[in-house]
C-alpha cells in the first residue's frame, strides 16, 4: 500500500468511527467508488485497533471505573457504579459476538457488502436517528443504564453489522429512544464500542497472524497511529457539539450520501 492509501484509509476510519454514519460503510465504499485496491484484513484492524485506544484515552474515567467494577464483577458482586456498568457493557456486547459470528459462518456479511445495501441502510437508520432524536424525552443519564437497557442496546448493536447501518448511529439511536440524554447517549456509545472492538479483533487475529510480516507490521503500526488521532478529534468534536446542537447534520449527511449511493446503484 502506498503513504497516501494508508493514511486515507486510517483518517477515514478514525473520523466515521465514533460519527453516527457508519465506518464500515465508508471503507467498503472506498475501494468500490474509487478503483483504489482494497486496505486488506490487517490494515481493517489495524485502523480499529487505533480508534479503540482513542476511545479509552478520551474515557479513561469511565474505562478504568468499569475495569476496577469488572474485578467485583468477577467475584459475583455488583454493589458499585462499575461493577454495574462492567456487566451492562457485557449484556450489551453479547448479541453482535453472536450475530457476527453467525454472519461470518454463513458467509452473509460478503453478501451485504453492495452500494445499494449502504445506500438503504444510511437512509433508513438515518431517519430513525432522526426520530429518536426528536423524539427523546432526555432524562436518563450513564448511571442509570440498567440490564434492561443494555440488552436492548445491544441488540441495535447487532442491527449495526449491516454495512452502513452504523454502531454508534444505532446505539445512538437506541438510547435516545430510551430516554438518555444525548451527550449520555453518545457516552453510552463510546464504551460499548471498547469490547466489541476487542471481541472483533480477536476473532479476526488468526486470519491477521496468518499474512502478517515485517513490511505488514509497519503499515499496520502507521495506519493505527493515523487513526488514533484522527477518532481523538472526532470524539472531542462530536462531544463538544453535542452541548449546543442535535444529530440532525449527521442525519442530513446520511441521507445525501445514502441517495447520491442508490441513484448510483440503480441507475
Amino acid at each position: 500500500m502506498t503513504l497516501f492509501h494508508l493514511v486515507l484509509v486510517a483518517v477515514i476510519q478514525g473520523l466515521t468511527e465514533f460519527l453516527p454514519v457508519s465506518s464500515s460503510g465508508h471503507l467498503i465504499l472506498l475501494p468500490q467508488l474509487t478503483g483504489i485496491a482494497d486496505q486488506g484484513l490487517i490494515i481493517d484492524v489495524a485502523v480499529h485497533v487505533g480508534t479503540l485506544f482513542a476511545v479509552i484515552l478520551f474515557f479513561w474515567r469511565d474505562v478504568a471505573e468499569g475495569l476496577v467494577g469488572l474485578g467485583r464483577l468477577a467475584r459475583c458482586r455488583i454493589d458499585t457504579p462499575g461493577a454495574r456498568l462492567a456487566l451492562a457493557l457485557v449484556v450489551a456486547t453479547l448479541p453482535v459476538i453472536c450475530l457476527g459470528l453467525v454472519l461470518k459462518i454463513t458467509g452473509a456479511m460478503e453478501m451485504m457488502r453492495s452500494v445499494a445495501v449502504i445506500g438503504w441502510t444510511m437512509i433508513i437508520f438515518g431517519l430513525f436517528l432522526y426520530w429518536s432524536d426528536q423524539r427523546g424525552v432526555g432524562v436518563k443519564r450513564t448511571g442509570d443504564w440498567s440490564l434492561r437497557d443494555a440488552v436492548i442496546l445491544g441488540l441495535w448493536q447487532g442491527a449495526a453489522l449491516i454495512p452502513g447501518t452504523s454502531r454508534s448511529g444505532a446505539t445512538i439511536t437506541g438510547a435516545r429512544a430510551l430516554g438518555y440524554v444525548r451527550e449520555d447517549a453518545a457516552r453510552i456509545s463510546m464504551l460499548m464500542s471498547i469490547p466489541t472492538i476487542i471481541a472483533s479483533a480477536v476473532l479476526l487475529s488468526g486470519e491477521v497472524v496468518a499474512e502478517f510480516d515485517g513490511q505488514a507490521a509497519r503499515q499496520a503500526a502507521f495506519a493505527a497511529a493515523f487513526a488514533f488521532v484522527a477518532a481523538l478529534g472526532a470524539l472531542a468534536l462530536m462531544m463538544r457539539l453535542l452541548k449546543a446542537v442535535s444529530f440532525t447534520p449527521y442525519v442530513i449527511y446520511r441521507l445525501v450520501l445514502g441517495t447520491g449511493l442508490l441513484i448510483l446503484a440503480y441507475r
